[in-house]
């Protein structure tokens, strides 16, 4: 059962006969009772009862499963079948031992899948929002050539660095962001709440006041009329924006283009997408996926929709029977050391080590880069606060010290 990605998928406790005619149970997940009913039933299952669990308050306090998650899994799985431990005995030693309460309920239906009769790919295909298409078709090959616990360790250190990179970028912008919102907010608060007492106060001065300080009593008058309106402008814009962004191909190529040009973090987007697009295809061609098919599990990996269209042209023209490094030469986004490096590697035979050394490259660029950035930020956004709230105290200040001059 593959369910899409943009339906919800719930959980649904199911009791009823298997083939031995045996007494079972146990909890599915699936985004309607039907198709959970109808894979159930693919494994020999006589459905009795099924019913919808509902969500406990419990429930939303406990962490979902992150791909940090999932990385620890595999490896663990990685380390067991490595060890000669069987898959479900595997499943049974982790699922023990996991304190995460839905990561152990994963593991349990996997575990429950294999008993079945299901090969681990084809469990983990129930499970598309946490085990991706190329999560999927690389424990399939590892599956085939009887190598899963290397292709499990390798998919391990692959999700390790795809979301080691992901923190420190989200690191690097997430707390400039919150200093300049909650640097935003506070002033609102003083145009709206504040500035409004000194106004009362400024009425008793028998003297004009600074242009400086009648611009603030002005801008906040302003708020104080059109607060309501300017949020409801703000959110609608932002509303518009992410709608048009999503349903809009044009658009977003457009503002994702844009983004590649700016300093420095243009340069970080570039090259997390190139280190990811290296690194994926790097670990499928290891794994002995066909170019073309290898190509294709790579295009969502990227992160990025320039690269993303990139990528299948790049297979498209692969299957014409180009080479690589000229059908990324020919995509006009790839920077010529990337080239370079695909083409020593076609020519020696080594295609998947330069593919590694590529990821590694760039992942450093992405860490030095993300150094420039925060460096970069720092001073910034001092300088903001010094001319919000700043500016803002010196203005209702003037009056005050000038009074005082004259007294």
């Amino acid at each position: 059962m593959n369910d899409k990605n943009n339906n919800p998928l719930n959980n649904y406790q199911w009791t009823g006969v298997n083939h031995r005619n045996e007494k079972t149970s146990g909890v599915i997940q699936a985004s309607h009772i039907i198709l959970a009913k109808n894979s159930l039933c693919s494994e020999g299952i006589v459905v009795k009862k099924i019913t919808k669990q509902r969500k406990r308050f419990s429930d939303y306090l406990n962490p979902k499963i992150s791909p940090g998650d999932i990385a620890v899994f595999s490896r663990q799985m990685a380390t067991l079948i490595g060890a000669g431990v069987p898959l479900v005995q595997a499943c049974s030693i982790i699922s023990a031992s996991q304190s995460h309460q839905e990561l152990r309920q994963l593991i349990n239906q996997i575990k429950h899948d294999i008993e079945t009769g299901k090969t681990v790919a084809q469990s983990l295909q129930k499970h598309p929002n946490l085990f991706n298409e190329l999560f999927c078709t690389l424990i399939d090959a590892g599956e085939k050539s009887g190598c899963l616990d290397l292709m499990l360790d390798q998919l391990a250190t692959y999700k390790e660095k795809i979301e080691t990179i992901k923190k420190k970028i989200k690191k690097a912008v997430s707390y400039p962001l919150f200093v300049l919102i909650v640097s935003f907010l506070i002033t609102g608060g003083l145009l709206i709440f504040v500035v409004p007492q000194f106004q009362t106060l400024f009425i008793g001065f028998d003297a004009e006041l600074p242009a400086m300080t009648r611009s603030i009593i002005h801008l906040s008058q302003f708020f104080q009329r059109h607060w309501a309106s300017l949020l409801i402008v703000v959110m609608t814009s932002l509303c518009v924006i992410i709608y048009t962004k999503k349903n809009s191909p044009k658009l977003a190529n457009a503002i994702e283009r844009r983004l590649l040009t700016l300093p420095v973090l243009g340069t970080i987007i570039k090259n997390s997408a190139i280190a990811r697009f290296s690194r994926t295809l790097a670990i499928t061609f290891a794994a002995g996926l066909p170019l073309v098919d290898a190509l294709k599990s790579v295009a969502g990996a990227t992160g990025n929709r320039l690269f993303i269209e990139a990528t299948y042209q790049i297979r498209d023209d692969v299957a014409t029977g180009q080479s690589l490094q000229l059908a990324i030469k020919n995509s006009l986004l790839f920077p010529n050391r990337v080239i370079q490096m695909i083409a020593i590697g076609e020519e020696s035979g080594k295609l998947e080590l330069m593919l590694s050394k590529t990821a590694d490259f760039y992942e450093q660029e992405v860490d030095l880069a993300l150094d420039v950035l925060s460096s970069l930020l720092e001073p910034i956004i001092m300088v903001i606060l010094g001319i919000l709230v700043g500016g803002l105290v010196v203005a209702l200040y003037l009056p005050i010290f000038k009074l005082g001059s004259v007294l």
